[in-house]
């Protein structure tokens, strides 16, 4: 079995799908499929009995949910600082810790709203200096985003 460690998991080891072979620098390992295992991982975390640790939550949070500390933090209604204190001491809130689990439950399993909801956060995350281009039609005001350096904002 192969001891799985990556995003600082301590408890997640592999019977298969995975390849050992030597490299310049030592043993390497090839893991099949290392997408699908990430998703595997996350839904074996959300759905554990026991809290999640520090580690456990950074992982649903950034392989799970692909959220930095800022995101989740707006998404949380906290700060990142306080994220990055979770994640840290392994003291993660009861409240968070159901939150973060059934937000990638929903996510995971095609909750519509839920998903758009974190695709905006995250790119809002991305976005650079955006403004918004307001344009009257016949049928009513419409709305277009452009980023901020392409135009000057001066007010025609």
């Amino acid at each position: 079995m192969y001891h799985y460690t990556d995003g600082g998991l301590k408890n997640v080891w592999l019977v298969n799908g995975y390849k050992q072979h030597k490299t310049p620098y030592g043993e390497g390992i090839s893991i099949n499929d290392l997408d699908g295992l990430g998703v595997a991982i996350c839904l074996a975390l959300a759905k554990k009995p026991s809290p999640l640790t520090g580690a456990e939550f950074r992982y649903v949070r950034s392989a799970g949910l692909m959220q930095s500390q800022s995101g989740l933090a707006k998404v949380l209604g906290n700060n990142e600082q306080a994220i990055a204190r979770w994640e840290k001491s392994g003291k993660v809130p009861r409240w968070a810790d159901k939150l973060i689990r059934l937000l990638y439950l929903a996510r995971a399993e095609g909750n519509a709203p839920i998903a758009s909801a974190i695709e905006r956060i995250n790119a809002i995350e991305r976005a650079e200096k955006q403004r918004i281009v307001m344009k009257e039609a016949r049928s009513g005001w419409a709305s277009k985003i452009e980023p901020q350096e392409a135009a000057d904002c001066g007010i025609v």
